[in-house]
């Protein structure tokens, strides 16, 4: 597929369940760095989906959001997850080197947005009020700043090892705007607000807590910040999930079975 804002080229990977769909639709999970992580996903949502009496997993559509080369982790992800950032404020590159073109993340919400999900829900029966996206590191970067800037494309959001040292006071004040939305929300007696329920799993692996940006910090300190507001309101939900002996890469497994888990329970329980 191209995208409309930004005339850019992805590859599109899609699993839809042998089940027959509920009269609601499948839940549908969109899952970034397809190329990587599509397979992963596939398997641990058949294979926990297979008895669903028993674990509760419904089964779901996936759609993983990749690109048109052999990489497993193209470098086109650096324009599509990440805010536009001054110079000054760039954190350095891998090895001294310069970053590749950065800064695309509202062209590419708007291709999920106009170009994606439109796709899908053509071509698949969808239940939109169980959609959730998930993305690791600069993926779990760019699933923060769209449960804060646009809550309502999603209702769950799974963060792994989100990459929140990138550009940090964009992201304090994305966070600052989101929890006062959300305040204004809780305190409206009519509730005529818009915005649905969200369920929020942010998680890290153990060994992550030596990384040089203080990954396992900042996404502990970010979960506990909202789970504050979830114990005011039964209409966020959040989850902090540490794996123990993981590493940056060695976690994805783990993230991948507890997000499923943690979006398709709740789809079929709620």
């Amino acid at each position: 597929m191209r995208s409309t804002a930004a005339n850019r080229e992805y590859r599109i990977f899609a699993y839809k369940p042998s089940d027959a769909p509920p009269p609601e639709g499948y839940p549908v999970i969109y899952l970034l760095d397809g190329n990587a992580l599509f397979a992963t996903m596939v398997d641990a949502v058949r294979a926990q989906s297979r008895i669903q009496k028993k674990t509760g997993v419904s089964p779901a559509v996936v759609i993983g959001i990749g690109y048109p080369s052999d990489a497993l982790f193209d470098v086109s992800r650096y324009y599509d997850y990440t805010m536009p950032t001054p110079p000054d404020q760039l954190i350095s590159g891998p090895e001294g080197k310069p970053w590749p073109e950065l800064g695309g993340v509202d062209a590419f919400t708007a291709f999920i947005e106009q170009d994606l999900k439109p796709e899908v829900e053509r071509k698949f029966p969808i239940d939109l009020d169980r959609q959730a996206v998930l993305g690791h590191s600069l993926g779990g970067l760019f699933v923060l700043q769209t449960l804060f800037d646009r809550p309502d494309m999603f209702q769950t959001y799974a963060a792994g090892s989100p990459s929140m040292h990138w550009n940090k006071p964009f992201m304090t004040e994305a966070e600052q705007r989101f929890v006062s939305r959300l305040e204004q929300r809780y305190n409206q007696v009519d509730g005529s607000s818009k915005l649905k329920k969200l369920n929020l799993l942010i998680t890290a692996g153990e060994l992550e807590q030596s990384h040089p940006s203080r990954m396992v910090e900042n996404a502990k300190g970010l979960a506990e910040r909202l789970a504050q507001i979830a114990e005011r309101s039964k209409e966020l939900r959040v989850e902090y999930s540490e794996f123990a002996g993981e590493s940056h890469i060695s976690v994805l497994p783990a993230l991948i079975g507890r997000a499923v888990r943690f979006a398709l329970v709740q789809a079929s329980n709620d």
